[in-house]
């Protein structure tokens, strides 16, 4: 049985199969989840939140459980741990590196616009 995950900002959807993780989901998406650990809940990187309450998605187990030391509450998840069972909404944070540049750019243009 195939499933949709919709990442957001970039509103990208994807049908997958039943019991993919949101890392799989997003890489078939063609949305980058920064990782280093590639999915084994050992380098953090790939928080994702839940903007709203997605019952599709599995429940968390004791190992995110304990990597997220409470910022679940706040609807923040693993994406390499967090699996897809039926239709989800997942927002993707910005890559740091990312903002930085944009950050500077629009510093830039305000810049340009004084002379």
């Amino acid at each position: 049985m195939n499933v949709e995950i919709t990442f957001l900002p970039s509103g990208r959807s994807v049908l997958v199969r039943a019991g993919t993780t949101v890392l799989d989901a997003s890489r078939k998406a063609g949305v980058p989840i920064r990782t280093r650990c590639d999915g084994k809940a050992a380098c953090l990187m790939c928080k994702v939140t839940m903007p709203h309450t997605s019952s599709g998605l599995s429940p968390l187990n004791d190992n995110e459980r304990r990597k997220l030391a409470g910022l679940e509450r706040s609807g923040t998840r693993l994406a390499c741990q967090t699996r897809v069972f039926g239709r989800a909404v997942v927002e993707v944070p910005e890559d740091p590196y990312r903002a930085a540049v944009r950050k500077q750019m629009m510093r830039q243009a305000e810049d340009d616009e004084l002379w």
